[in-house]
């Protein structure tokens, strides 16, 4: 193992020759090592044996989430990825105040990539969260409107129909599909056409969250209804 990743095991681990450590490859297979020799760039291991990957959570759930400034989304994207969520599909929204395209949208992705596999080996995860392509919010939703799941938005203006009632009022799904609008909110228009397309708007109570808040919130409420959070 060279780069980050024997950088990670030797300065922020301080693992050394004789320590065991968990691998994981791009299968998703887990393997139990022991650490035979480190340098200053490389960790040399021995496979010991195969280890079996951990149950998936009930409930795959698909995170559609507005842009947002980057230490926000990259925040975002890390928690999401601990507590178990399967996808994050980035989109531009009417009100995202980030405006990036082509390259560096590109890069983003590569980046938020990264941060899944990070938090993927910190909370023990078999595969790390799909990280989508950058679409826009009228690129997205006809390709949503097919899919087959339980089909959430938050807005801060719903002012009937609340996430925990949505919850406990339907039997536990197998897919959910949550989308969190930008730092501004979602227009009226985009939460219309979110409607046509299957979603059904809910509050998360009366206080106004931030948007990486919202998202983080949601995922752990659905995980702890109906997915693994706290499960043995």
């Amino acid at each position: 193992m060279t780069g980050s990743e024997a950088k990670h095991v030797t300065r922020v681990l301080r693992m050394g020759p004789g320590d065991r450590i968990v691998l994981l490859d791009k299968a998703g297979e887990r393997f139990q090592a022991v650490i035979e020799e480190v340098s200053r760039h490389h960790v040399r291991v021995t496979l010991e044996r195969p280890l079996p990957a951990p149950a998936p959570s009930p409930v795959h759930i698909t995170l559609c989430q507005a842009l947002l400034k980057s230490p926000h989304m990259d925040l975002l994207v890390e928690k999401t990825s601990e507590l178990g969520v399967n996808r994050v599909l980035p989109f531009i929204a009417e009100r995202t105040v980030v405006k990036v395209e082509g390259g560096r949208a590109r890069a983003k992705v590569k980046h938020w990539q990264e941060i899944a596999q990070s938090a993927a080996k910190q909370s023990d995860r078999a595969m790390p969260a799909e990280i989508g392509p950058l679409h826009s919010f009228n690129e997205m939703l006809p390709v949503l409107s097919k899919e087959s799941a339980l089909k959430i938005l938050l807005w801060e203006q719903e002012g009937i129909k609340h996430l925990k009632d949505l919850l406990r009022s339907n039997s536990p799904a197998t897919r959910v599909l949550a989308m969190v609008g930008p730092e501004g909110g979602f227009t009226e228009r985009e939460v219309k056409e979110a409607g046509e397309a299957g979603f059904v708007s809910v509050s998360l109570g009366c206080r106004i969250l931030r948007a990486e808040t919202a998202a983080i919130s949601l995922v752990t409420i659905i995980q702890y209804e109906w997915g693994d959070l706290g499960l043995h």
